[in-house]
């Protein structure tokens, strides 16, 4: 089973956004090293602890200091861009970098509505709406696929470079998409845990093969917080948990320093809500993050995991995801 790596870039307290981008070169190249598949950079907006919202221009960062990994997008945010603009820009990817692009697909606006207003500025009128992701997604294929004579309007770059398209979801509505679309899917498990089960259950009955797949690709991601110890790796975990609690309070900051009592930070209720989007990690010492990672695949059979994890310091991040590629390798 194929094991890849999501990142958002993330932007520490106490560091600056440049670092960041420095930060993850050094983790592709790592990652590159310790067998992981792909590196997807995600679409978000109006984050300051999120450097990751240029998601193209970082993608090309990336895929140029690094040299056999697949790097894409996990995703971008489709609702917030013109296909063709989209379609452009992974075909000059794919036309600098050869095949080793991808192009995850999400509905949602990564930020918030204001935001979402913002970045929508000057469209078309119904361009963005959530009822129009369907035909979106279908229109940047057409751009990106074979080179129709006839068509009047065709993407240069993009045309034939026959980017592999994903669509994400944290519902049943992606799911059902992909199925029918013939597409792989990517499931959010790593934060909205809830409908993955019936998620993936959706995607393989209903899929129609097509000329991207002939048997349905699930790919779902899992948090890993890996360290020497199991309090290590608990302790770190503290990072994501702050900064989701943030994000649900409508508070979003840099990504915070790890706590050593997390409870003393966040109240009980706001605690487990956030334990329960972080549902699906595997926390603490080499061996358990091993026997943790194994529940999770042994219990959902992807046919691929996408590894993400937020965690403050880039040396023990670098050290959780080391971590976590020889689990799975060993798995």
């Amino acid at each position: 089973m194929l094991y890849s790596l999501l990142d958002l870039a993330p932007v520490p307290e106490g560091s600056e956004i440049p670092q960041s981008f420095k930060n993850s070169s050094d983790l592709a190249q790592q990652a590159e090293a310790w067998g992981y598949h792909r590196y997807w950079l995600a679409e978000h907006h109006n984050m300051p602890g999120i450097a990751s919202a240029a998601t193209a221009v970082l993608i090309g960062h990336i895929a140029s200091q690094t040299k056999t990994i697949r790097v894409g997008a996990g995703g971008i945010m489709l609702p917030n861009h013109a296909p063709y603009m989209v379609a452009e820009a992974f075909g000059t990817l794919a036309a600098l970098h050869g095949d080793r692009i991808d192009l995850g697909l999400g509905r949602a606006p990564g930020t918030d509505m204001q935001t979402a207003r913002a970045l929508r500025r000057g469209m078309a009128s119904g361009h963005g709406a959530p009822d129009s992701f369907p035909q979106d997604v279908v229109d940047l294929m057409g751009f990106l696929g074979p080179l129709d004579p006839e068509a009047r309007v065709r993407a240069f770059p993009g045309q034939g470079s026959n980017v592999p398209v994903w669509i994400l979801g944290s519902s049943l509505y992606g799911a059902q998409l992909a199925a029918q679309l013939g597409l792989p899917y990517a499931f959010a498990s790593h934060f909205a845990p809830q409908a993955l089960e019936k998620a993936l259950d959706l995607y393989r009955r209903a899929f129609r093969p097509s000329a991207y797949l002939d048997k349905p690709y699930a790919m779902m991601a899992v948090n890993v917080f890996g360290a020497e110890t199991e309090a290590e790796g608990i302790r770190l975990r503290t990072t994501m948990q702050q900064a989701f609690a943030r994000l649900r309070l409508g508070q979003p900051g840099k990504l915070p320093r790890p706590v050593d009592d997390i409870a003393e930070h966040l109240s009980p209720p706001v605690l487990a809500g956030v334990n329960e989007a972080l549902t699906i990690s595997a926390t603490g010492s080499p061996e358990t993050v091993q026997q943790e990672l194994s529940d999770i695949l042994t219990r959902y059979a992807p046919d691929e995991v996408i590894i993400t994890g937020q965690i403050h310091d880039h040396h023990a991040r670098l050290r959780s995801f080391e971590i976590a590629a020889k689990a799975l390798q060993a798995l």
